[in-house]
Order: C-alpha cells, then sequence, then structure tokens
C-alpha cells in the first residue's frame, strides 16, 4: 500500500476495497478526501467512481454521470464506511517530534498540529491541512504561518494558473477562500479581534406621544369627536379629512370598529 496507514487501517481498507470491488489506491484516495471535510463531505476525481464527484454525510452525492443512481449509492456507502472508520480507528500513524516539541526532522509544519489531512504546493507555497483541530499550516518564503480555519471543512485546493507568487486559494462548503479571511494563530490561540465600538441604542419610532423616561412612551389621548377633526364645519373637503383622521385613529387601536363605523356614517350624512 502506498499511502502511509496504520496496519489496522490497512487491513480496513483491504476488506473495504474487496468488498466494493475497488482497488486498495481507489479507497485510500477516497479515504484522504473523506479525510479532508472532516469525515462529513469529501471532493473527489477517482477513474474507477466515475471521475470528479462530491459527496456530504446525510445528503448530497453527485458523481460524473448524474443519472448513474447504482454509482451515487456506491459512493454514498463507501464514503459512509470510511468517515466511520476515520471516526473508530487510528487511521494514520502519528508523526514522531523532536525534541524541542517544534518541527520533526521532515515536516515542515510545527510537530504539534499532529498529521495533516492534506499536504500539497502551489505558486510557490506549501500547504497542510489539519481538520481534526481546524488549523491550516502555510510556509511561502521561508516563513510558516499557522491559520484557524474555523467553521471552514476544506475539501481542496483551487487549481491557479498563473497566480501572484505565494497565493493559495482552498474550496469549502462555503465556496473558495485564501489565507487573508483566516485569523492567524498566535502562540497556539487565536489573536483577538478588535472589539468593534458598539453603536448607539436607536430611539425608537412612535407616533406624536409623551416620554417620562427613557423607553417609556404614552400613546396620546384619542381625540374627541366633538372636536374639529371628527365635528368638521366645513364643505366636503373637511368632512373627507375628518373621515381619514378617524381611520388612522382606528388603525392604531385608538376607535373600536363599532367607533369608527358610527362616526364614519355621521360625517357621511352631512354630505
Amino acid at each position: 500500500m502506498t499511502a502511509a496507514l496504520t496496519p489496522e487501517a490497512e487491513q480496513s481498507v483491504d476488506d473495504i476495497a474487496r468488498r466494493y470491488g475497488l482497488s486498495t489506491d481507489a479507497v485510500v484516495a477516497m479515504l484522504y478526501a473523506v479525510n479532508s471535510g472532516g469525515g462529513t463531505m469529501a471532493q473527489f476525481s477517482i477513474p474507477e467512481l466515475g471521475g470528479s464527484g462530491q459527496w456530504m454525510r446525510g445528503g448530497m452525492t453527485m458523481v460524473g454521470n448524474m443519472f448513474d443512481n447504482a454509482l451515487k449509492a456506491r459512493v454514498d456507502g463507501l464514503c459512509n464506511e470510511l468517515s466511520q472508520l476515520l471516526a473508530t480507528t487510528v487511521v494514520f500513524p502519528p508523526a514522531a517530534t523532536s525534541p524541542a516539541g517544534g518541527f520533526t526532522a521532515n515536516n515542515w509544519w510545527p510537530a504539534d498540529l499532529g498529521v495533516p489531512s492534506s499536504t500539497g504546493a502551489q505558486n510557490g507555497s506549501r500547504y497542510a491541512v489539519f481538520p481534526s483541530t481546524a488549523r491550516l499550516a502555510v510556509e511561502s518564503n521561508g516563513v510558516t504561518r499557522v491559520y484557524d480555519t474555523g467553521q471552514h471543512q476544506i475539501g481542496g485546493v483551487q487549481q491557479q494558473q498563473g497566480g501572484p507568487a505565494g497565493t493559495v486559494s482552498f474550496t469549502s462548503q462555503f465556496g473558495t477562500f485564501d489565507t487573508t479571511g483566516l485569523v492567524e494563530v498566535t502562540g497556539g490561540q487565536v489573536a483577538a479581534a478588535p472589539v468593534a465600538a458598539s453603536a448607539p441604542e436607536p430611539i425608537p419610532y412612535a407616533e406624536p406621544g409623551t416620554y417620562s423616561e427613557p423607553g417609556t412612551y404614552s400613546e396620546p389621548a384619542p381625540q374627541s369627536v366633538a372636536g374639529t377633526a371628527t365635528a368638521p364645519t366645513g364643505g366636503p373637503d373637511d368632512i373627507f379629512t375628518a373621515i381619514e383622521s378617524l381611520a388612522g385613529l382606528h388603525q392604531r387601536g385608538i376607535l373600536t370598529d363599532e367607533e369608527f363605523a358610527a362616526k364614519k356614517s355621521e360625517l357621511l350624512g352631512r354630505l
């Protein structure tokens, strides 16, 4: 077996490959894809499984031939078994740490990050993904930085042609992103984000009334039906204006349906 797996994981992979009628290399490739997706999703390109596809636990399975339901079921079953294997078995052997607890002899990332689910290089930079601790290590120009990936479940690296040197873009369930959108880890902890100044509380809007104290509003008393707004003395325009005023009081709940209907009828009777 070409991949670095524990003996127990190798035995499980051989058994899964035999039951699914696949090569061990194909199963190992899918194992790495599921591990890169945190055990819940995978993006893969495996010829034995129809080429490129995606899988999400309990949800979506996509294969090259979207109408091949048998292949979809096969991929879903395989990924679920590999997800369970990752959750119950030590699949990857632990990395040997240096006496100083810093970098290993063969790896460029800090040893305390453990074993990455995937590594690679792009545009002059190297990267290593650690989904179990939500960490991403990137080395560029001899400097290694570690980032907190937050809710991102990195499923792959966005291929770039002729991109700026030192840039690496990744894909997750949220789409494509790069390290400029991540928080860099300092001393093993996520650097504290600046606290934004709290905005002043908005002044509550209300119809004309009175405020006895902040946040306490008293509704204005309803206009008397004998007032000028409801007892017009002019022509039709005044009567219609008074009806509109009554409608506003009715909509605000100041007048009941019966009171509004009675007064409206009274005013219309004056036309």
